[in-house]
């Protein structure tokens, strides 16, 4: 029964968490899942994208997807993950949509136990203990930059979709608001609205993230600066450290 999927998602219990491995450039494909999920990594880099953004998952990270939401999940290096479904009822006060978590000792620790309990655990035994304590943690997780929200206007869809073909694009801020047709004022505006971000700051994290995924495949650190629009490895750990608040690429 624990191999099969599905019963994940109908077994009566408020979380049901299943290991799972997967080889470099493996992908799930599109998908969702009737229950809301807490993937986590626990080695490897994984790149999740949905239609409202790009999320990605170092090791020791996790995302919180809603339940019903269309995603697809890409293996950057070897991967090792817990994916926990939570039943509907019980998600309460966690997330309303994605979000990347960092995920405490305590966590890591409690779905990698749960892993390894019957799927039918009784719950009022170390099972549903274990399942309470999962819930709780999710509830209290910081939240990370690991994320890249996509907007709705087509506008500047247009210009994230030729930014995360080419994000060494050097092209500015007006030249962008020229190809797509609007003024600087309504780009900057729009940006900040649909991401909460500025253009400036989303497109530095694009490049920061894609960095990460570089890194997590192997290439060679001078060849990654490049490839995102940095001149040196120096201006990419500058860029980092803002983004990230550390200066090292986590992979």
């Amino acid at each position: 029964m624990r191999s099969e999927s599905e019963a994940y998602q109908t077994v009566p219990r408020a979380v049901a968490v299943m290991p799972k491995s997967y080889s470099a450039g493996a992908s799930t494909g599109w998908h969702s899942h009737p229950r809301a999920q807490l993937l986590y990594a626990t080695a490897g880099l994984t790149l999740v994208r949905a239609e409202d953004g790009t999320w990605v998952l170092p090791a020791r990270h996790a995302l919180w997807i809603p339940p019903g939401l269309s995603h697809e999940v890409r293996m950057h290096g070897a991967v090792s993950m817990c994916s926990a479904y939570i039943a509907p009822e019980a998600v309460g006060v966690l997330p309303a949509g994605c979000r990347v978590l960092e995920v405490s000792s305590l966590l890591a620790s409690a779905l990698e136990a749960l892993a390894v309990e019957p799927l039918l655990y009784d719950e009022a035994g170390r099972g549903g203990h274990l399942a309470a304590l999962i819930l709780d943690e999710i509830a209290r997780a910081p939240e990370t930059a690991l994320t890249l929200p996509l907007p709705r206007d087509v506008r500047l869809r247009r210009i994230c979709d030729a930014l995360l073909k080419d994000p060494g694009s050097g092209l500015d801020i007006d030249g962008w608001a020229q190809r797509a047709g609007a003024s600087r004022r309504t780009l900057t505006r729009g940006f900040r609205a649909e991401t909460g971000l500025s253009f400036g700051d989303w497109r530095s994290r694009l490049r920061v993230l894609r960095a990460m995924t570089m890194a997590s495949d192997g290439a060679p650190p001078h060849q990654i600066a490049r490839a995102v629009g940095y001149a040196d490895q120096r201006a990419l750990r500058t860029a980092a450290r803002r983004v990230l608040g550390r200066a090292d690429l986590p992979t």
